[in-house]
């Protein structure tokens, strides 16, 4: 089985990279002390403190694993190699709602660093995919959750 490629920018390569170095470096030593403090409460048949501490350590060390998976899968968006001809993954796009008549800011990433609340949305989102290779004035159908979207694509840029 192929792994996913995982699309990350500068910035979400570093947080990427920081919260590992945290999880190796500080939370896996928190739970250690957790974990040396329960055993020390004695009987581990009725220990509550220590099950929840062995499985605060599973979460880490799961955590972990999947970060280190990620970065060996990434490919770094070369700001250098977008354009503004069509929309790709990097891409800051305004589009106007034609239902709502208003004009809406998403900058396209990959799943990894996708947050809707502050307009990062996937390449792999409904709206995300349906943008991807458009050009300024397509307008673009959405088939979504909340049923079909439509945008005219107004800037597109770096």
């Amino acid at each position: 089985m192929a792994t996913k490629q995982i699309i990350l920018t500068d910035e979400g390569l570093k947080k990427l990279e920081e919260e590992l170095e945290y999880l190796k470096t500080v939370k896996r030593k928190d739970v250690a002390e957790k974990i040396k403090v329960a055993l020390s409460f004695g009987d581990l048949s009725e220990n509550s403190e220590y099950d929840e501490a062995k499985n605060e350590q599973a979460m880490v060390e799961a955590r972990v694993t999947q970060l280190e998976a990620m970065l060996k899968n990434v490919k770094i968006l070369d700001e250098d190699e977008l354009t503004t001809d069509s929309v790709a993954v990097g891409s800051k796009v305004k589009v106007k709602d034609i239902e709502f008549d208003e004009i809406l800011d998403y900058h396209i990433v990959g799943s990894t660093e996708a947050d809707p609340a502050v307009g990062r949305i996937s390449d792999e989102s409904p709206v995300g995919k349906a943008l991807l290779g458009h050009k300024v004035g397509d307008v673009v159908e959405v088939e979504a959750p909340v049923g079909i979207l439509t945008f005219e694509l107004v800037e597109i840029s770096k």
